[in-house]
């Protein structure tokens, strides 16, 4: 059942649950450890865009290395060194700060999600993953150095050999081994800000697997999948590819988007009926089976980053967000009856995105992805239906061996996290004993 409980000074992106916590702006690393400590725990946070509880501590201490409005903060570039690309940052800047710096200099993100808005020290907490997962791995894999603030003061240099053991458990750790005060992220030339896309039609998952093999070697695939339609029109999709451009031309950073969402929409907005008829509007934007293009990286990359709080559009109540991958010698049962719970429950997601996680391993100790199929989903919040439907999908993703990620969830149960990840326990003892956060709490069952 969906639970009440106050406004938050905070809020996730998903905006629940609502849990009342005190934010305290950090500006400068030397602002942690908090003196006098606060008698509750705490958590370090930056821009919010993890979906569920992740970043949320109901009254407790909220660490913000990023200032309200997303200005200020521990936001300042470092070093940079254009011969080997290795950019040194401070935990609240954002990908679209770097984005800003490096591409006029020839550089791009080595692993970027679906939006530009979130902090270096939420993409590394959350190890985040990208269209490129199954070329290049993980964020975290392209970072080689970072420093992690205790609360008792301790200042640990982490790379893949110097601390070893706290690196992993930082990498995908949930912020919950302390503060990341300043990383290292190594970034990748390009030479141009377009992509090469091709866009392919696709009828199911078969069709969807046999086109991620095929373009296996193709750097960035990602795919759109209908996940309301049936009979004929059940799991259709388009599947795109891209590749940056070899072609040089002037490279320049990104206009500021303009547009926003100023208000609430009513929730009635949101329903089978209207995600069904954009969906049908999205299949057939594309008249052929195929089509190519040169498009700029920002609507490739970032096509919802154009329209500023877009999580309005859910209404006050917030969204669910669902991902999970699915391992490849289940994947595609496994998805059909994901597929087919939700057809069957009467909520439509258009925000749904199918993609393939490929071989690379990912260096965090407490890592989402593993080699499979990931799908994830948004649903908006029905409180005689949501809360169900996401159940029912997490036993099916337990059932075929799957996982879901933490950080786009706010429904798992502690038995299935405890069996999605059973490392658990190992990742426990490099918890920081003045933090904690509403998921690890919810998932512990404390």
């Amino acid at each position: 059942m969906k639970q009440k409980s106050p406004r938050p000074g905070f809020e996730s992106w998903g905006r629940y649950p609502k849990l009342d916590a005190n934010v305290v702006p950090l500006n400068w690393s030397s602002d942690f450890p908090l003196r006098p400590p606060p008698a509750t725990r705490m958590l370090a946070v930056g821009a919010g865009r993890s979906y569920g509880d992740v970043c949320l501590l109901g009254h407790g201490t909220l660490l913000r290395t990023r200032g309200a409005g997303l200005t200020g903060g521990m936001d300042r570039l470092l070093d940079f060194n254009a011969e080997t690309g290795v950019l040194c940052c401070e935990a609240g800047v954002t990908l679209g700060e770097i984005l800003d710096f490096a591409v006029p200099r020839g550089f791009f993100l080595p692993v970027t999600p679906g939006t530009k808005y979130v902090t270096v020290g939420g993409a590394i907490a959350n190890d985040i993953h990208g269209k490129n997962h199954h070329v290049a791995g993980t964020f975290g894999r392209h970072v080689p150095r970072f420093e992690l603030v205790r609360s008792d003061g301790t200042q640990v240099i982490c790379t893949p050999t110097e601390h070893a053991d706290w690196y992993a458990a930082t990498i995908g750790g949930m912020g919950l081994t302390g503060l990341i005060a300043w990383a290292e992220v190594k970034l990748r030339p390009i030479v141009s800000r377009k992509i090469q896309y091709t866009g392919i039609k696709f009828s199911g998952i078969d069709e969807f697997v046999a086109l991620s093999e095929a373009h296996a070697k193709t750097e960035y695939t990602v795919s759109w999948i209908d996940c309301v339609s049936t009979g004929k029109n059940f799991a259709r999709g388009i599947f795109m590819a891209g590749e940056h451009s070899p072609t040089p031309e002037l490279l320049k950073r990104s206009k500021e988007p303009k547009l926003t969402l100023p208000v609430d929409l009513p929730e009635f907005l949101l329903n089978r009926r209207t995600v069904g008829l954009f969906n049908t509007l999205y299949a057939n934007k594309q008249r052929g089976k195929t089509t190519t293009a040169r498009v700029d990286y920002e609507p490739f990359f970032y096509p919802l980053d154009k329209l500023l709080h877009w999580n309005r559009m859910y209404g006050k109540s917030g969204l669910l967000q669902f991902q999970c991958v699915v391992p490849w010698e289940a994947g595609q049962s496994g998805l059909v009856q994901i597929l087919k719970a939700i057809t069957g429950s009467g909520l439509a997601s258009f925000l749904a995105v199918l993609k393939v996680f490929g071989d690379v391993p990912s260096p965090g100790l407490m890592s989402f992805p593993k080699p499979g199929i990931t799908l994830a989903l948004d649903f908006p919040i029905r409180e005689d239906v949501s809360f169900d439907l996401l159940e029912r999908l997490a036993a099916i993703t337990l059932e075929h061996g799957g996982r879901m990620y933490p950080a786009k969830d706010a429904t798992m149960t502690a038995e299935q996290f405890q069996r999605f990840y059973p490392q658990w326990k190992k990742f426990a003892a490099y918890i920081d004993p003045a933090f904690d956060s509403a998921f690890w709490q919810r998932v512990t069952g404390r």
